[in-house]
């Protein structure tokens, strides 16, 4: 009975009969990684993020809601003392003034956050991606410019008191040097931002289509990310005719 064999192909066929015998070795399924289920455990782990997203949420909407109180209470007593004392802007009402606008500042900053790790690690959304928040070191420097503010008010308001000069001067020095800092700090998360646009960014936008919308939580590392180049697959030996 004559054989013959396909190069290559891992096809046999019988001469007489029907049909064909396909080798296994080309066509098994490839077997699942070791830990393959611990690293999907893992990989959604990433929900009990909601934890804090609820929680910090729940202090800026506090902070909102104590922030529009006060502003109430402030414009209440502006013009109670315009109409009865004739006092449109007095030291104390100024005061109470910046000390809304730091609540306020205090309440976006727990909002980005909140916002930000719910976009970073549950769904991603149009909210952030407007915001400019689009990884951890957008939120690190969104979060440090509106601390910058939050700083420089609280400074406004010691400078509207100026019950001592040389108290305001050590305070304003010490404020000086923590804003250099976050400045600083600042500037190096920008570099660290730019450097990874300049470097591979679609393998980041890759992993994330994966994990949000495919729900695939194993990434799978492929030959271009490597730099090395997919071998060729060599041919099998021709099988000896019988």
């Amino acid at each position: 009975m004559k054989r013959s064999a396909a190069q290559g192909n891992g096809i046999r066929s019988d001469e007489g009969s029907i049909g064909v015998v396909v080798d296994s070795a080309d066509n098994a399924s490839p077997a699942a990684p070791p830990l393959a289920g611990f690293g999907r455990f893992i990989a959604r782990s990433r929900y009990v993020v909601l934890i804090a997203v609820v929680a910090v949420l729940l202090v800026s909407l506090t902070l909102f809601l104590l922030g529009a109180l006060n502003a109430f209470s402030v414009t209440w007593k502006v013009w109670r003392e315009a109409f009865l004392q004739g006092e449109f802007a007095s030291t104390d009402l100024l005061i109470e003034i910046l000390g809304v606008i730091d609540v306020m500042l205090r309440a976006v900053v727990f909002y980005i956050i909140g916002v930000g790790l719910y976009s970073l690690f549950i769904a991603p959304l149009n909210l952030t991606a407007a915001l400019g928040v689009e990884s951890l070191l957008d939120l690190e420097t969104k979060v440090i410019s509106i601390v910058i503010v939050i700083l420089a008010v609280a400074f406004l308001e010691h400078f509207v008191r100026w019950e001592s000069p040389s108290e305001t001067l050590y305070f304003a020095a010490a404020l000086a040097i923590v804003v250099a800092s976050l400045v600083v700090f600042q500037w190096n998360n920008q570099r660290a931002k730019e450097f990874e646009k300049t470097h591979r960014p679609e393998v980041q936008a890759r992993a994330q289509s994966e994990m949000f919308q495919a729900k695939h939580e194993e990434r799978k590392i492929r030959p271009e990310e490597t730099h090395e180049k997919p071998s060729a697959k060599t041919p099998k030996p021709e099988r000896p005719s019988a």
